[in-house]
């Protein structure tokens, strides 16, 4: 499944091709891999597959967010690739939903990044999404505080 949850954009030049080769990744990972295991399985054989294709990434990116100037706590972003895409990782049987897409939606606005690659390999055949900010970033503050984790204060 190919499609970009913001149609009325397009991901252009090297992000485009950055993108699929993220997507070519996750591919090659769920088809060694298969069905049926947990979403950390995936996350890992994502990694190694990213690193074949000398790819740079950094694994559970830890980002804070500020609202205001005040920080609210840290989003940890799957896996930030080449500094550039955020990808989330998901291992559901069922496919994905609005839900997924706007947690990816709200790292982007928080993150101010360009693009966000969000694969589900949870389900017979790799279900993915090419993922472009939201137009009205204001919009991802209604949602972050169910992404952002922020200590105990006791």
């Amino acid at each position: 499944m190919a499609t970009t949850a913001n149609p009325g954009m397009q991901v252009e030049g090297p992000l485009q091709q950055l993108t699929y080769r993220i997507i070519g990744a996750a591919m090659k990972a769920h088809n060694a891999v298969g069905p049926g295991l947990k979403e950390s399985a995936y996350h890992h054989a994502l990694a190694l597959e990213l690193q074949r294709e000398g790819l740079s990434y950094e694994e559970e990116r830890g980002t804070e967010i500020y609202l205001e100037g005040t920080s609210i706590g840290l989003l940890y972003l799957d896996l930030l690739v080449e500094g550039s895409v955020v990808v989330e990782v998901k291992a559901f049987s069922h496919m994905l939903t609005d839900e997924e897409l706007a947690q990816v939606i709200t790292y982007l606005g928080a993150t101010g990044l360009p693009v966000g690659v969000l694969v589900n390999f949870g389900r017979g055949r790799l279900e993915y999404r090419r993922i472009l900010p939201p137009t009205k970033l204001n919009e991802w503050k209604k949602r972050i505080s169910r992404y952002v984790w922020k200590p105990r204060t006791d």
